[in-house]
């Protein structure tokens, strides 16, 4: 496996043209890998992380190398700054119950309603934050991890937060799509390294190809807790690194 970040230029037509499509988006992200089907390893996810006064951050994790020269022609700096891929196997591997890691996750948080008449559940976006928070608390122990108590409240509450929630609308093949994303961090603790490696290579909830579902993380103690992106690997010897922005 591998992760690959890419800084974005915000002010390029073509960037802001991604950035308002996640079907755009997704359709410029497989188009950098000459066959982008799921292995038995992983598939191709891909998270854009977006603070105020930063430039977007784009992570994909994929079981290939990527080759995002056209992304870099339509929403980088082609003679300046271009992309960085690292092996991923080595971070994944030493993963072992009881470590403490700082997490980031944009998820797609729904629920499913069964109306009169129909032999399956809709599904329906949780609207609160709170409602949010418990999905995800929900499905920590399957994914192979608990969530770290937090010590600035002195309670025992999760150390959990919502970072951002946004509700986005888009056309596929002539139809409207909508999908509500929030992205979460916190600290989590590993109690079953091979759910969790199975998590952050296969992905978590819906949406996956729409920008949701990946799950990256980076030391504990990063200073910079709002920053941190991931924990990548420089080579399969060495240890991994926060990559933040």
């Amino acid at each position: 496996m591998f992760l690959t970040r890419m800084a974005l230029n915000d002010v390029r037509r073509g960037t802001k043209k991604l950035l308002a499509s996640p079907q755009a988006m997704h359709a410029a992200v497989l188009a950098g890998f000459a066959d982008p089907r799921p292995t038995t390893e992983g598939r191709v996810l891909w998270r854009l992380d977006t603070t105020a006064g930063r430039r977007p951050v784009m992570y994909v994790v994929s079981p290939h190398k990527p080759d995002f020269t056209h992304l870099v022609e339509q929403a980088g700096w082609p003679t300046t700054e271009t992309w960085q891929t690292r092996p991923y196997d080595a971070l994944l591997e030493r993963l072992e119950v009881g470590q403490r890691w700082q997490f980031r996750l944009t998820a797609n948080p729904v629920h499913s309603v069964l109306d009169e008449g129909r032999k399956r559940g809709k599904p329906m976006a949780h609207v609160t934050v709170k409602q949010q928070e418990q999905w995800l608390i929900d499905r920590t122990e399957r994914l192979g991890f608990r969530l770290v108590p937090s010590t600035a409240s002195g309670s025992p509450e999760p150390d959990l937060a919502v970072l951002d929630r946004s509700v986005r609308r888009f056309s596929r093949q002539h139809s409207s799509v909508t999908i509500a994303m929030t992205t979460f961090q916190g600290h989590l603790e590993v109690a079953e390294p091979y759910r969790l490696r199975e998590a952050m290579t296969h992905g978590i909830g819906r949406a996956k190809a729409y920008g949701c579902g990946l799950l990256t993380i980076g030391a504990a103690n990063a200073a910079n807790a709002v920053a941190v992106g991931c924990e990548a690997a420089r080579d399969e010897s060495s240890v991994s690194r926060v990559v933040a922005e």
